[in-house]
């Protein structure tokens, strides 16, 4: 069994497809293809060396993590460059555009036989599935959507850089299944976007949705939060999280991106 102080204080990079399931095998067998051309291409331009990179198939996307001996800055700044630039070159020839969703988080890291894992791995992976995430590639258009953690952006992002603009950021709000968080939206290319206001919920709607949970045995978390950088709107945003069974949003079994772990998840009282 792995240490927890064997842990490795790396940056985390979830990359996921915009609407997957809609590919049939054969295409999809066709973007996964591309995603792996684009980061790793990405990669080589950006002269980040294959053993500084550990990378597990997540089939509809890809789940990353670097050696701390390369600089954060150069991922956020040239490499989402480099995957940018790549990601619009594939897309020429394409009739419905590959999307891209990225989620980066720096924390301690946990390697073993099977891959990674650790808390750093949970949040960089719930951005990149965030509703707000989805959301901004559909309402702008957009190829490619990065996703960064509160503290990676004021760690690094804040202090900018070569081809890192924090005035190309906005923030918000997000309620997740380990508490809530900011986190901080970037579309490449393109000025800070505004982040997207869901249709107010009427009362008694959350009640509906839980009855409904109940009985349709729902296999993803859909939970809402209030923007805390919306104006006082108070708009909120269903977040999904990763696959489980829940009822009334208490989770029945332990989770952990798509697989049960020990007994966290479990109901008490």
């Amino acid at each position: 069994m792995t240490d927890v102080a064997e842990a490795r204080y790396e940056l985390v990079i979830s990359v996921d497809a915009r609407r997957s399931g809609e590919y049939d095998d054969i295409e999809k067998t066709r973007m996964r293809a591309r995603i792996y051309r684009v980061l790793e291409t990405a990669f080589t331009h950006t002269k980040v060396a294959r053993d500084s990179l550990h990378l597990e198939d997540r089939g509809d996307g890809v789940l990353v993590s670097v050696s701390g001996q390369v600089p954060v800055a150069r991922l956020l700044g040239l490499w989402m460059v480099e995957v940018h630039e790549k990601l619009r070159d594939e897309n020429r020839a394409l009739r419905v555009p590959l999307g891209l969703r990225v989620g980066m988080h720096v924390g301690p890291v946990l390697h073993d036989a099977r891959g990674i894992a650790g808390r750093a791995v949970d949040l960089a992976c719930r951005l990149a599935d965030s509703t707000v995430a989805r959301q901004l590639l559909d309402a702008e258009r957009a190829d490619l959507v990065l996703a960064v953690s509160g503290s990676l952006y004021e760690d690094v992002v804040s202090g900018g850089g070569k081809f890192i603009e924090p005035a190309r950021y906005s923030a918000a709000r997000l309620e997740l299944k380990e508490g809530p968080v900011t986190a901080w939206f970037h579309l490449p290319g393109r000025p800070a976007p505004a982040m997207p206001v869901a249709p107010a919920t009427r009362p008694g709607a959350r009640a509906d949705a839980d009855e409904a949970s109940d009985a349709d045995d729902v296999d993803h978390a859909d939970r809402t939060f209030d923007s805390g950088d919306s104006g006082g709107s108070g708009a909120r945003y269903h977040v999904q999280g990763d696959m489980s069974q829940h009822t009334g949003n208490v989770y029945q079994q332990p989770v952990h991106i798509g697989r049960t772990t020990g007994d966290a998840g479990r109901r008490k009282g």
